[in-house]
């Protein structure tokens, strides 16, 4: 069905270039009734910096791209005469992307990203042309976007130039889930091609937004996944019969990182009310009445392991660095990331570098770095869940019924390390393996839209190793006495076995974790969180 961009059915997105945030265009993205709207303030401002430029051109000024090539060709001059078949070449020539095409998502997140820079207006595109993409993105034409190949220097050239070429109807488009030519996709949509003059080619396709939209949703999305693992991380607290005291609040006092301070409260008043979980006391009482004249070992300790017990030094920085890679991307968003600006307010033409993508670049190897941290920790609380030596009075392998006929969980963890493994090796940073091209004219380039894809990666593989450890923890928490946890992990278990039932015989788990995962990816499992403890809220 036609999605008209004259009355939305759904909210409504202002692209008015300094608002948008990382929750915004990541609902927006998957909400195809939520359309964009340019206000007359946005209009305005477009129309002025195109018209600045029309001035430049009609006075002789040489401007990058305007009256220049690009890139390689930066050394030739171009008469206007030529500005339509220069800026349709030069979107021509890069799109060379190949690989599977970027999910709807994403596509929807980079069109909206690049409407909302262009709607600064600093990029002199022509209003009319502006119109045209924002019709695209509202009537629902998805440019299809081969992932690999930008080098997200002079921002995502490739990527980008997929939307471009459509939107001048060429390439290939998905519209109403068919796969089509460009030039069909408009015209099934009531879409008139654009026709480009001087710069609009470049204003285009020169920045940062593919790249940044996708770190938009995957911000968003390790945001939710940090908070079910949260929660998820009581549960296991709890079935390993960790002692509370770390948690203690007065501990973190004397370490104020603000994420430690968080992860500590959460775990210390979600467990207020559970009876599984260990009073310190309780344990120096035990232990002092042992004690004897000589040095005495026993099968109890004072204190928890570091997986358990510095779960807030080791979880605080992953909430601290996700918030800061957060802020990151909001500003790249709401940046004018093209060149050259046409800056209405100073009546000049600025030449730049805002379409390099370092800020993401390295804000996306941060992301992968806390992500992949939080994959170490559940990995260990795994082995120590499943090990018949570490995990105290539960069963070998959570196998309760006729062990040694059956295997329990074992396999699972075969999965789990494996993904480990593997995110650790993908975890190599992409913003420092810079390499030439252009013949040299891009000495410097940043690989940001690699650095997401590779993070969207490991966070898909991070969400089935954290299912393995939930799925653990649910199997031991029905061994010990699910009546024994607290209320907020008592709900997230009963969420569990809506999908995943006890397991007293063997089956393959493969389904069972690709269910959990999926719980993570979708936000579900968020229900469970208290909401009484405002340190989930951030």
């Amino acid at each position: 069905m036609l999605r008209q961009a004259t009355r939305p059915t759904g909210s409504t997105i202002i692209p008015d270039g300094v608002s948008l945030t990382v929750a915004s265009i990541t609902q927006a993205a998957r909400d195809f009734d939520c359309l964009i709207e340019l206000t007359p303030e946005i209009r305005k401002r477009v129309i002025a910096s195109r018209a600045l430029l029309d001035e430049f051109v009609d006075s002789g000024r040489i401007i990058y791209g305007v009256t220049t090539s690009v890139g390689g060709f930066v050394n030739w001059l171009i008469p206007p005469a030529h500005a339509e078949e220069t800026q349709n070449n030069v979107m021509r020539s890069v799109q060379s992307n190949c690989g599977r095409h970027l999910d709807d998502h994403y596509v929807r997140a980079s069109m909206l990203a690049r409407i909302n820079s262009l709607s600064r207006g600093y990029s002199a595109i022509s209003i009319e042309n502006l119109e045209k993409y924002v019709q695209m993105y509202n009537r629902g034409v998805l440019p299809c976007i081969p992932e690999k190949g930008s080098l997200g220097t002079s921002g995502d050239l490739g990527p980008l130039a997929c939307i471009g070429l459509v939107g001048t109807g060429q390439w290939r488009a998905k519209f109403n889930g068919e796969i089509m030519s460009g030039a069909e996709a408009l015209q099934k949509a009531g879409i008139e091609p654009m026709k480009l003059s001087y710069k609009e080619g470049l204003a285009l396709i020169n920045g940062t937004s593919v790249m940044t939209a996708v770190a938009a949703c995957l911000v968003a999305e390790t945001i939710d996944l940090i908070k079910a693992y949260t929660l998820a991380t009581c549960l296991s607290l709890e079935v390993h019969k960790a002692k509370i005291m770390p948690f203690h609040p007065a501990a973190h006092r004397q370490k104020p990182h603000a994420g430690q301070g968080r992860i500590a409260d959460c775990i210390y008043r979600t467990l207020d009310d559970s009876k599984m979980i260990v009073k310190d006391a309780e344990v120096e009482k035990w232990l002092r009445n042992l004690a004897t004249d000589t040095p005495l070992g026993l099968d109890q300790q004072i204190e928890d392991v570091y997986s358990i017990r510095a779960t807030p030094q080791i979880m605080g920085p992953v909430i601290d660095t996700t918030l800061f890679v957060k802020q990151t991307v909001e500003t790249e968003i709401n940046s004018s990331n093209d060149n050259p600006l046409i800056v209405v307010e100073d009546g000049d033409a600025v030449h730049n570098a805002n379409f390099h993508g370092q800020y993401i670049a390295n804000a996306m190897d941060q992301l992968a770095i806390v992500i992949v941290n939080m994959c170490n920790l559940s990995d260990r609380r795994n082995n120590r869940l499943l090990h018949p030596s570490l995990n105290g009075d539960l069963p070998p392998f959570l196998v309760k019924e006729n062990p040694g006929v059956r295997m329990g969980l074992m396999g699972g963890q075969f999965l789990a390390t494996s993904l480990t493994a593997e995110v650790r090796q993908m975890c190599t940073p992409m913003s420092i393996q810079s390499l030439p091209s252009t013949g040299d004219f891009q000495d410097h380039v940043s690989f940001g839209l690699v650095a997401a894809r590779r993070t969207r990666d490991i966070l898909d593989n991070a969400r089935h190793i954290l299912a393995f450890e939930l799925i653990c923890a649910c199997q031991a928490a029905d061994i010990r006495g699910v009546d024994q946890l607290c209320a907020a992990t008592r709900k997230l278990h009963g969420m569990v076995r809506k999908h995943v039932p006890y397991l007293d015989h063997d089956e393959p788990l493969t389904d069972h974790i690709e269910t959990i995962a999926a719980l993570f990816a979708s936000g579900e499992l968020l229900q469970a969180v208290p909401q009484n403890v405002d340190s989930y809220n951030w």
